[in-house]
């Protein structure tokens, strides 16, 4: 995995490609960029100096604003996808499992966590957005994980009595708090993530 920082003028440059694809509303240009550039610079430098400015940028209030806001999500999460993937080649989960909390829509954090790892030749089992809290149950019993990483972008799909909840039914997994939406104090025994690096680290 790339070690040195992302240089300025890489960042601004990126920045603009990916405006512009996605202002194209070209999901397959966005994603093969998101793809090169992360296999040039690395997951979490590019994630955090490109794509979070980006997303955090998109107004989203019009409808063609909203159109570009999809596009440019789509193209960015299917170049984090495809970013270090061998389809024929199974990786083990190695024990960490990702997943959206119930009625969250939207955890491409998780896919950037997923692509950092497999950099570092790790796996981890990636079940998307919005799973039920019976589900996450379901997953673990079969998975059996010694990691569990719940992503939630806003307060309404972090509901952290749930979450305290779901620690306590399983007390020998590790729980871990990603994404904006956990605002409510967590108890000692759920780690918060606060960024991309931290999540890859503390995983």
């Amino acid at each position: 995995m790339p070690t040195d920082p992302m240089p300025t003028d890489a960042v601004e440059t990126t920045r603009k490609r990916l405006s512009r694809a996605a202002e194209d509303l070209d999901t397959n240009l966005i994603a093969g960029l998101v793809s090169d550039s992360a296999d040039r610079f690395g997951v979490v430098p590019y994630w955090e100096r490109v794509c979070v400015p980006l997303l955090a940028a998109s107004p989203g209030r019009e409808p063609t604003e909203i159109a570009v806001e999809h596009a440019l999500s789509e193209g960015i999460r299917v170049g984090l996808d495809v970013h270090r993937r061998h389809p024929r080649r199974p990786y083990a989960p190695d024990g960490v499992l990702l997943a959206g909390a119930e009625q969250e829509l939207h955890c491409l954090g998780l896919h950037a966590l997923a692509a950092a790892r497999r950099e570092l030749r790790r796996g981890s089992l990636l079940l998307g957005p919005a799973l039920p809290w019976a589900g996450l149950a379901g997953a673990v019993y079969r998975a059996r994980p010694h990691s569990v990483v719940v992503w939630a972008q806003t307060p309404v799909t972090g509901r952290t009595y749930r979450l305290i909840r779901f620690a306590r039914d399983f007390p020998s997994v590790r729980v871990l708090a990603a994404g904006p939406g956990w605002i409510e104090p967590l108890p000692s025994s759920i780690i918060r993530l606060v960024g991309l690096a931290e999540a890859v680290r503390v995983c």
